[in-house]
């Protein structure tokens, strides 16, 4: 192999390579990334078996080839090299690498014990808006659990049916529900993504250009595609909750208020929750909502927030609820104005934003002690 690429473009490259290589003792193969040089590019590849990444870069190659390098070390040592060309050629599994006033030498493994990774999508994929799709996961993303005893919760679910692409997440105390419209497809599609191959391309996905999206039942596995990108990631296994039955079909109480007067009621609140199991309280009563937290160690607050008030008989209402869960919701809509919706205090509570219809979050409230 031998091949004249530009730091700036390689750095870039493998700082993203390194999020997906593992650093599995038992296949010591994975803690590389594979160089792949071919006719005009090189690819470089990374994968811990669940989710990989294949990236394909510019590059004049005067030899064609391949080996793996230790992620950890090419990373840092071409992140700390100055920008221009850099000089890249093999000598049997030793990387050779040269730049103005550089020269390193770093030994490889044969990259012939490296899995397979896509680097390319297939004719049967599935063209993806991308500012929707990217706004849409950071409408979910963030209620994904971190709990690893029930695996189907730590993605999210996606269903592809006639126009409409729905993406829902939730961690059994919340759930967001996006749906997105979509070019017609063939059949339907369900699906459950781990969520950090999903935060990965909403990182990625950044541009403007389109995602395509494939999804390969009999292998078990999903392919998205934009720019010089191809990630890949085994699905999740499992039965979704049926998160229909959650979302609440009548509530008697709306509450229309501003988010940024909520959100800091909110956080004012937080500093005296953390100290009380992080609940706070939510009063509703006419023309204007009480945010309030009290702990015995740090003292109470109270904060009233002026909000508009539609009941079907009695409005008032005391709610609790963990206020991060309050706090996470806030942070993602886009709108100047929230909706909440409630039916009674230990029922689940309905967040929406006025100016986006197919977007809803429900938030399980903590029950108060009488």
């Amino acid at each position: 192999m031998k091949l004249q690429v530009l730091q700036e473009e390689l750095s870039k490259a493998l700082n993203t390579c390194s999020r997906f290589a593992s650093s599995r003792i038992q296949l010591p193969v994975l803690a590389n990334i594979l160089f792949k040089a071919q006719k005009n590019k090189l690819l470089a590849y990374a994968t811990n078996l669940e989710t990989s990444i294949s990236i394909s870069l510019g590059a004049k190659v005067e030899e064609p080839g391949e080996i793996t390098i230790p992620s950890k070390l090419i990373t840092e040592l071409i992140s700390h090299l100055g920008p221009g060309q850099l000089s890249l050629e093999t000598d049997k599994e030793t990387l050779i690498i040269k730049s103005s006033g550089f020269n390193s030498t770093i030994p490889g493994m044969n990259s012939a014990d490296f899995p397979h990774v896509p680097d390319e999508i297939g004719l049967d994929s599935i063209k993806l808006p991308p500012e929707k799709f990217t706004e849409g996961l950071s409408s979910v993303l963030f209620a994904t659990s971190t709990d690893e005893i029930r695996p189907v919760l730590t993605g999210v679910l996606m269903i592809m049916r006639e126009n409409n692409l729905v993406l829902v997440a939730t961690d059994g105390f919340r759930l967001s529900q996006k749906k997105i419209k979509v070019d017609k497809l063939d059949e339907e599609k369900k699906v459950i993504i781990p969520k950090n191959v999903l935060s990965e391309l909403s990182r990625l996905a950044t541009s403007g250009e389109a995602i395509n999206f494939s999804y390969k039942k009999s292998e078990n596995q999903v392919v998205f595609a934009v720019q010089n990108y191809v990630l890949s990631s085994r699905v999740i296994e499992g039965e979704f909750p049926d998160f229909e039955k959650i979302i609440p079909r009548k509530t008697n109480i709306k509450v229309n208020t501003d988010r940024e007067d909520l959100l800091r009621a909110v956080k004012l609140s937080s500093v005296f929750a953390r100290d009380a199991a992080n609940v706070i309280k939510v009063k509703i009563t006419k023309g204007e909502i009480e945010v309030s937290a009290e702990s015995h160690q740090s003292g109470m607050e109270k904060t009233k927030v002026e909000a508009k008030i539609e009941a079907e008989g009695s409005a008032e209402l005391l709610i609790a609820f963990n206020y991060r869960f309050l706090e996470d919701f806030l942070g993602v809509v886009k709108s100047n104005d929230v909706q909440m919706e409630f039916s009674d205090p230990n029922a689940p509570a309905l967040f929406l934003d006025p100016k986006d219809t197919e977007f809803l979050h429900i938030i399980m409230p903590v029950r108060l002690q009488s």
